[in-house]
């Protein structure tokens, strides 16, 4: 084949490829405009009183560590301290701001700028900065944890982030009924370079089966206090550049008549050099269970609760240590941790004493810690 003809392929490849481009483009903004029809049509069919909902929460604890051959410190911590904002700006267009206290830094930063469309159970789009799909642990954050200690164990939440577990990007999420199982099911988008300096994005997806009590809403629990029964499975995923961090998540939740609650929580992670806990290596596996009893029986104005967690954490393919040319030795860390909890109104009004044992076969001393939190939550609605 001629020059000529050489350069006439390479001009239809051009086009053809600029054909496809055009194409797809076209496709996505008759999908976004169909989509903003959908999203303003009630706003013709009906008038709408918006509503506003300000809260705000703080999570503080004193500790005692002890390390293994080391010197005990005592510290009183501001965990967390959250601002909460959020509204209707129509029946289906909703938003949510909060903040989020940095400890480490001394300064409030965004936790959440959320944009929600949500037009059924079935059809939810939010874009903006949010918690991606991913396990449990990670959708319900430190003030919905059942345990205190959470995201300690090398296994809950190691995926990918840019604060407190969040990213940049859009998701559907939605609920479904087949049968006696409820299903949840969302995927997503996410900004890559923010969260982990790779300009490729992340790709997100989570599916839950929910078979007793349904969950409604993205965001979920660690506990529900024996408002529920449920018996959740789920698995949660998230890709980039083939590289993977996928998890596996379990809870079982029992009422105990009188008021309180039997609950079983578990989770099994992979962080396949996407995420994980520590930067030096590339993979790392785990598992925890976890037990609790709420006892029905008041005492005072709240009621007690006991909780034992253990986890395995085993971290491998250690990243090769300059200057040494050696690879960092793989590990195994065990944790295990105790609570005491005085519930006196779930979420909002809860102390805590707890007790967490850290043990490492290398690396890493062990160590131990032993403390008190509290945690006390508000919100008021407003039209």
């Amino acid at each position: 084949m001629g020059a000529i003809g050489e350069l006439y392929l390479g001009v239809r490849k051009r086009c053809f490829r600029t054909m496809v481009a055009l194409t797809a483009r076209r496709y996505l903004l008759a999908w976004l405009a169909g989509f903003v029809v959908i999203a303003i049509a009630p706003l013709r069919a009906q008038t709408f009183d918006p509503s506003l909902t300000v809260g705000a929460g703080i999570r503080s604890s004193y500790e005692h560590i002890a390390p293994n051959g080391g010197t005990d410190t005592d510290q009183f911590a501001l965990d967390d301290a959250r601002i909460y904002i959020s509204g209707d700006v129509t029946k289906d267009i909703k938003f949510m701001f909060n903040t989020e206290y940095d400890s480490t830094s001394n300064k409030i930063g965004v936790l959440d700028a959320v944009g929600r469309f949500e037009i059924a159970p079935m059809f939810n789009v939010w874009f903006g900065r949010f918690l991606p799909p991913s396990d449990r642990a990670n959708l319900y954050g430190p003030f919905y944890a059942n345990n205190w200690a959470v995201y300690t164990d090398g296994i809950q939440d190691g995926y990918p982030f840019v604060f407190q577990g969040r990213d940049n990007g859009v998701a559907y999420w939605g609920d479904f009924k087949a049968g006696v199982a409820k299903i949840k099911l969302s995927v997503g988008g996410f900004d890559g370079r923010s969260a982990t300096g790779n300009p490729d994005v992340i790709v997100a997806a989570r599916a839950q089966v929910d078979f007793w009590d349904p969950e409604g809403g993205y965001y979920l629990n660690g506990t529900y206090y024996g408002d529920k029964n449920l018996l959740a499975l789920a698995v949660a995923t998230q890709e980039q550049s083939n590289k993977t961090a996928t998890t596996a998540d379990f809870l079982l939740e029992k009422k105990v008549p009188g008021g309180g609650a039997f609950t079983i929580e578990s989770e099994y992670s992979d962080y396949n050099r996407l995420g994980g806990y520590n930067v030096n290596y590339a993979k790392s596996q785990g598992a925890y269970g976890l037990a609790s009893f709420l006892f029905p029986e008041p005492v005072g104005i709240g009621k007690i609760q006991v909780l034992g967690k253990f986890a395995i954490a085993q971290f491998t393919d250690g990243l090769i240590v300059p200057h040494v040319a050696a690879a960092n030795p793989s590990f195994r860390q065990k944790t295990t941790e105790v609570n005491v909890a005085y519930v006196i109104k779930q979420f909002d009004a809860r102390v805590v004493t707890f007790y967490k044992d850290t043990r490492f076969n290398a690396v890493n001393s062990n160590f131990w810690e032993a403390g008190v939190g509290l945690q006390l939550q508000i919100s008021k609605t407003v039209h």
